[in-house]
């Protein structure tokens, strides 16, 4: 026979219906679904529908020196820089990009008033916030001013109102106010209040409520979500512990890390998917907890199509990534899925902020154009702001 009539076996290539790789054998492609944890709350290019582990990576494929010449063309015409949307048409995206840039907001005078608003929600359980962002700013202390100690610190409800604000008293002399960062001087503690005073402040808001640590739950409980940057470091100064279930930070929600699975700061977040721009002088903790409130409510009104009609008893309070349906099926069992059906059996190694938007429509929680605390995909920015901060004090 001719050397050019010699028939060459065809191979035939498994590919992840996730992220597109492919691999000569099946039980490779299984591996890889075990260790990779795909699921439809992963970021996604929406053009070609490739999973991608955070949004960067997703900005990357879009619009980076080795973007895909075809999702970056589309992209391009027709996709929305900050939340990397995909419109039908440029007058869509026009209208898109009209709400979805959003403006900074900032209270002037938040640093004389000194709101303590804590007693206001306590009193009536059904209008306390079921979301609540917390910022500190902190000084330096010890001999070389390396030891971060709170000294300020503010709570921000869901719909950006002030809701307690203090000065809190360093409970080691200060060796480095960090004035350019902070904005605090000697002269501003004078009147802080102790440490053990504003954590029961701020306790008592957060609780709302709840007879004992013991008893906080997501799933019907009347604790609040608590969301913040960095929330470890501001909870350790504080000396407050809070259950990690209800905690939403973005210095460590994935879909937000950097492709190395490494945090960003909160000022480049602000800039790349609220698009503007944050702490250019002194940190101000207001404008930093609308900022990180801003960022959950964009994330948490993502639609995954697996949870649009999920029942709250199926809503997971923890994640167990050691527990899942594609770890417990046989090998022989899983060489018969499609790589569609593996993907489908694959689950997240975080809890995706879509759940909590699912209990707010479980629990029926007011909307925020009827005045409380459950909102849209984009904030809005009320006009009676000042006006009702300075009326409330």
């Amino acid at each position: 026979m001719d050397a050019n009539e010699v028939e060459h076996p065809t191979t035939s290539r498994h590919k992840c219906s996730a992220c597109f790789k492919q691999y000569n054998k099946k039980e490779y492609l299984i591996e890889h679904m075990k260790i990779s944890y795909h699921s439809s709350h992963q970021p996604k290019c929406m053009v070609c529908k490739k999973h991608c582990k955070t949004l960067e990576s997703v900005r990357e494929h879009l619009t980076g020196t080795l973007s895909k010449s075809n999702c970056a063309k589309v992209f391009e015409k027709l996709g929305c820089n900050l939340c990397l949307e995909i419109f039908h048409n440029s007058e869509d995206l026009i209208a898109h990009k009209f709400t979805c840039n959003l403006a900074p907001i900032t209270f002037p005078g938040l640093k004389e008033l000194l709101v303590d608003q804590g007693e206001l929600y306590i009193k009536d359980h059904s209008e306390v916030p079921k979301v609540i962002a917390m910022d500190c700013e902190m000084v330096g202390c010890g001999s070389d001013g390396s030891l971060d100690v709170c000294v300020r610190v503010c709570l921000v409800d869901i719909n950006e109102n002030v809701i307690f604000h203090s000065y809190v008293k360093p409970i080691i002399p200060v060796t480095d106010y960090r004035y350019e960062i902070t904005g605090i001087c000697e002269e501003d503690l004078i009147d802080a209040k102790p440490i053990n005073e504003v954590q029961e402040r701020i306790l008592k808001i957060l609780y709302n409520g709840e007879e004992s640590i013991a008893r906080i739950r997501l799933h019907g409980g009347k604790a609040c979500l608590l969301v913040g940057h960095s929330l470890d470091i501001d909870l350790d100064c504080l000396r407050i512990n809070y259950p990690d279930h209800l905690i939403r930070d973005s210095a460590k929600y994935v879909p937000l890390l950097k492709t190395n699975l490494v945090s960003h700061s909160l000022k480049y977040l602000t800039k790349m998917y609220l698009g503007y721009q944050i702490q250019s002088g002194v940190h101000d903790p207001f404008e930093d907890c609308v900022a990180t409130l801003r960022l959950y409510k964009r994330l948490r009104m993502q639609e995954h199509h697996d949870v649009e009609h999920l029942a709250e008893d199926d809503i997971p309070e923890f994640f167990d990534t050691k527990t899942r349906n594609i770890d417990l099926m046989k090998g022989d069992e899983l060489l018969k899925k499609s790589a569609n059906e593996l993907l489908e059996m694959s689950t997240s190694n975080y809890r995706c902020w879509c759940l909590d938007r699912q209990l707010c429509i479980n629990h029926r929680w007011p909307s925020q154009n009827s005045g409380s605390y459950c909102c849209n995909w984009n904030a809005t920015i009320h006009g009676d702001f000042y006006s009702s901060a300075a009326a409330s004090n």
